[in-house]
């Protein structure tokens, strides 16, 4: 399964991985009385906690003058898609079981189909954010239409990851739990509630903190509505992303197709 491969995969089955999509998305609401509600509720709130320790608690200042609010959501809304996109797709084999069994199934398109799901939820968000920015006053960019780019890019990332944990937790079901952890890990990693320049000494070690591709991920989304900066702009971090993030494709290729024989047998 090679990278041009995959791609014919994906424009030869957009209209089954759409459907599929879709028919995931609407069955996460089954027999919830407030229905599509709940997905919503768990990231407002944890931005209102947020919202509440760092700013009103701790009188933390983002590093522009903007309300930490309004220098907040825009971080960690691409968060909360990596999040539970990853979560989802990790188990997605486990959790459609019944179509890996069969023989002329794809079953690559299945973390995609988790993706693109959790995708009309962001999609959401993106607009959540931008009347936020509306109700601060703030007058719509041409540099807002960056966010679209920047979701591709987290896109493409979760495709390659989620090969890799997917393909994994068929025969090491633990990796739900590694996952889980380790996004917990990178929340506080990641300059998300926090940046460099708030604390002293820290911006020599930025260079580390570059080395994760969710930071520019997250700078991306506040450099679209809040610095109004360009991807072009930033050329040695838009490269390093691109070429982490291939790496982490190919590797997620290569490591299903290697696997993928086994996961009938196993579930």
């Amino acid at each position: 399964m090679s990278f041009i491969e995959s791609i014919k995969d994906v424009l030869g089955k957009r209209k089954l991985i759409m459907s599929l999509a879709v028919a995931d998305f609407r069955k996460r609401f089954v027999g919830s009385y407030f229905g599509v509600a709940w997905i919503f509720v768990q990231p407002i709130v944890t931005i209102l906690i947020y919202y509440l320790i760092f700013q009103q608690g701790f009188g933390s200042r983002p590093p522009v003058d903007e309300p930490y609010v309004v220098w907040l959501v825009p971080g960690i809304v691409p968060w909360f898609f990596l999040s539970e996109a990853l979560n989802h797709a990790t188990n997605c084999l486990c959790e459609y079981s019944y179509l890996v069994k069969k023989v002329v199934f794809k079953v690559s398109v299945l973390p995609m189909v988790k993706i693109i799901s959790c995708m009309f939820v962001h999609v959401i968000f993106i607009i959540i954010m931008v009347i936020l920015y509306l109700f601060y006053g703030r007058a719509p960019s041409l540099y807002w239409l960056q966010v679209l780019y920047y979701t591709f890019c987290l896109f493409v990332l979760l495709i390659g990851l989620s090969f890799i944990t997917s393909s994994v937790t068929v025969l090491f079901r633990d990796m739900v739990q590694i996952v889980n952890i380790a996004l917990q890990f990178g929340i506080w990693g990641t300059p998300i509630m926090w940046a460099p320049s708030m604390f002293k000494g820290m911006d020599s070690y930025v260079w580390i903190l570059k080395l994760n591709p969710m930071y520019y991920i997250v700078d991306g989304y506040r450099s679209s509505f809040i610095n109004h900066t360009g991807f072009w702009e930033k050329p040695g971090d838009t490269l390093y992303f691109w070429v982490f993030t291939a790496i982490v494709f190919v590797i997620g290729l290569k490591l299903f197709k290697k696997l993928k024989p086994h996961f009938a047998d196993v579930l």
